[in-house]
This record gives C-alpha cells, structure tokens and sequence, in this order.
C-alpha cells in the first residue's frame, strides 16, 4: 500500500483557488559582466488552507528566493505570486518570516522582541502587550519575559522567532530552515512542539510553507512535499504524505518515502561521459564545490567497507555518518565527477578506481586522486597545463580567477580555484604559495 503519491503540476484552477498561488514564477540573479544566473524556472506552486508544505532541494535551488519573493521581500523577474487573490507586490502583510537565523534584537527583551512587529503596525501598547504575552506562553517560553537574547538557549531563541511571527496573526507562516542552527535533540523537541500547536489550532495562521534541505525533517512535518532541482530551481516532483501523525522514522512506509525522494533528487539525467553534469556549467565554467580530501576519502572508506561493500543507499549513509543533503550530496557527486563512484536514484556505488583508493595506502591514494584530478577536472588539468608550459612553471592565482570570473561570479569563482586548489595540494598535483598567490609545479616531481 502506497503512503505517498506523486502529483502532478497544478492545474492553472487549483492555482487559482489556492491561499498562495505561484504561477510561472522566474528569477535571475544578475553577476555583472557574467552572465545572469537563471536561479528559479517556471515554479508553479499551490498552498492551500490547513497544510504544512516543504521545499525540498539542495543549496542552490533556489527555495529561500522562493521564499523571500512570496513575502514580497524581493521581486520576481517574471511571473505573478497571489496571497488569498491579491497580487503580492511589495512586503506582505499576511504573511510572517520565521528564519534561520534567529534574528533578535538583543538590547530588547523577549517581551519587546515579541512586541516590535505590532508596534511597527501601529498597534496600542496595552492590545501590544497582551498579544505578545499570550504568543509567548503559547509557545512555551512563560517566565522569560524580561530575559535578554544572550541569556537564552539557541532554541529557546527560535522560539522568540516563532512568537514574534504568529503574534501578528498572519495567514501564512513562511519557515526558512528554521531548525538547521540547533542541536539535534533541540531541533526534534521544537518540531514536535510546533505540530502539535498545529494539530490542536492553537497558532492563528492557516498554512505553513516550509524550506528545508533534511528530508527526514520534510517527511515528519508535510503534507505535501515539493522536491526542487538545481541550476536552475524547478519544481521536479510534488509528492502528497498520507501517514497519520505523529509519524516515526522507524515505520517502514517512512523509510519508503524517505528513499523515494532521495532517488528523485539524483536520477541521473546525464551519459557516464557527462557526469560533471550535476555542477553548474561545464569545462572550466564548471562550479565546483569546496569539498575536503578527507571528506572524499572517509566516504570512499564508508562506502567500501561493511556493510556496503561498494554500494550504499544515500538514505543509509546520511543516517550513519549523520549528514544532510547540502552535505552528503557534493560529496557524493565530487566522487561521481573524479569517477571514482557512480551516482544514481539514491544508491552510491564505488567503481574499481574507487575501490583500489579506498584500499590503498597514503602514497598510492595521493597518486591515483592525481591521475583523476587532472583527467576529469578541467581547471585543474588546465592549471597543470599552463604550469607545464611556462619555463618558470608559475602562474598567479589571480589569472585563473579572472578567466573563472567570466563564466560565473565572484564568489563561485573563489569557492571554485579554493577547492580545486586544496584537492592539488592534497594529490601534489601542482602547489599553491598563500603569501605570494602563485602557483608552481614545486612539490610534484
């Protein structure tokens, strides 16, 4: 029996009918002499009365510009965004914020923190007073009135955050990964705290739009789920949960749907021969993310030995070394794109290459991450080359950067030559001088 469905795209009524409504919905960021980077593309979204949807997708896909545009905090390129059938042109009343950060006022108390949205709405201090302090004993903060942010634990913190958003009464609570700066046990013990306010009435809001990157945490709390592709942001499954709440990690439906999403989010779309593919842009324009050689090697190490022996589940590894998609993920696909693993519908599989590293000893190991580095890496096989070529073997740093520059932008760019630059460090395929921002070919032989 299935406990989930796969949906398919709103119809343009359903659209219509919904409490928010987001039709043909397009954003570009602009980079300056690069580029515009297309960041959301054709998002067609439907929110309707008592629901918890989740936005689901790694960094880059474009779910907290999703967010921030809803609330009207910035403007779309193209198409329209409606809240109860009125166009949202500019920062929306009916809606409240609730963010990662915890973004309190600290020289104001919680009672004062919890007051500043209805005193910026011109509400009377008495009527003030009296909704905060019931915001605040509705989400279990009694006693702390008069307590200072820096006196407060990170969740008792959040907790501020969520009473100084339902304390204006909006329609529409907007949650951006709002449990991702907790500890474990605090995160769960908010979660559970938050549904069952949701569940008894108690929160005068009437949906709540959720962005999270941690499926499991998409899975406990939705009831519809919205799963987002990268490069650009696009709506590439929307899956209906049907499991009665509370609702346990354990129970196998769970896990099934858990799995599901994770094979969705990295169904190969391109050739063995494409695999950089899952980066945005290609050869050189290729942004790359800043993951460690340490990293790789403890997950080649973890995919290799018992119980997987080669192949893993996504869902297993993350649960066993305690990782999220916007972790697990770049992992996964810098070993897609070095060939040492293939990705694949949530199944990590070492190949032969990735065996013999996950085998070897230091020397062999560094050797080998050589070969594939300068093989499947463009920047790193065109930085060699140009060491190669040059009598001096050195070359500034500042000259890759700018020709980076012209495909992507500034902060790709550095996030891009510092990874490349720590995977040839760890490989000695070329060495990098911090104080003189040259590279050289002095420490391979």
């Amino acid at each position: 029996m299935l406990n989930h469905t796969v949906m398919s795209p709103p119809a343009p009524a359903t659209l219509r009918n919904a409490l928010v409504s987001v039709e043909n919905l397009r954003h570009l960021y602009r980079k300056g002499s690069a580029s515009d980077l297309l960041v959301l593309d054709d998002v067609q979204v439907a929110l309707h009365e008592n629901e918890i949807v989740s936005l689901l997708g790694r960094s880059g896909s474009g779910k907290s510009t999703l967010l921030r545009i809803i609330a009207g905090l910035m403007p779309a390129s193209a198409g329209t965004v409606t809240i109860d059938g009125q166009p949202v042109k500019g920062p929306a009343s009916q809606v409240a914020m609730v963010f990662q950060s915890f973004a309190l006022f600290p020289w104001l108390t919680v009672l004062e923190n919890v007051e500043i949205g209805l005193e910026a709405q011109g509400v009377a201090p008495a009527e003030r007073r009296k909704r905060a302090l019931a915001a605040i004993d509705l989400i279990g903060l009694d006693g702390f009135e008069s307590a200072y942010p820096k006196e407060l634990s990170g969740g008792m913190r959040q907790r501020v955050g969520l009473a100084r958003a339902l304390v204006v009464h909006p329609k529409v609570l907007l949650m951006d990964e709002p449990f991702s700066a907790l500890d474990v046990l605090t995160a769960e013990t908010l979660r559970t705290d938050l549904l069952d306010l949701w569940a008894e009435g108690r929160m005068p809001i009437r949906a709540i739009l959720l962005v999270t990157h941690n499926i499991e945490e998409a899975v406990l709390m939705s009831d519809r789920i919205l799963v987002f592709s990268s490069n650009p942001g696009r709506v590439i499954a929307e899956i209906k949960v049907d499991l009665p709440q509370p609702r346990n990690r354990l129970d196998p439906a769970f896990r099934q749907i858990v799995d599901d999403i994770y094979a969705r989010m990295t169904a190969r779309t391109t050739s063995p021969a494409q695999r950089g593919g899952t980066f945005l842009g290609s050869g050189l324009g290729m942004v790359l993310p800043h993951v460690s050689t340490n990293v790789l090697s403890g997950l080649m190490e973890a995919v290799s030995g018992p119980p997987h022996h080669g192949r893993a589940t996504l869902q297993a590894l993350a649960s066993e070394l305690q990782l999220e998609v916007d972790e697990l993920f770049p992992m996964a696909e810098t070993l897609q794109l070095l060939r040492f693993a293939e990705l694949d519908s949530g199944v990590v599989r070492l190949t032969d290459e990735g065996q013999r590293f996950a085998a070897g000893e230091v020397d062999a190991r560094k050797s080998l991450f050589a070969q594939h580095l300068i093989a499947y890496v463009p920047l790193a096989a065109h930085i060699r080359r140009v060491l190669d070529e040059r009598p001096s073997h050195r070359a500034p740093a500042a000259r890759f950067q700018d020709e980076l520059e012209d495909h992507m932008s500034e902060s790709f760019a550095e996030q891009t030559l510092g990874g490349v630059t720590s995977w040839a460090r760890y490989a000695e395929a070329f060495a990098f001088d911090q104080t003189t921002g040259m590279f050289s070919l002095e420490n391979p032989d």
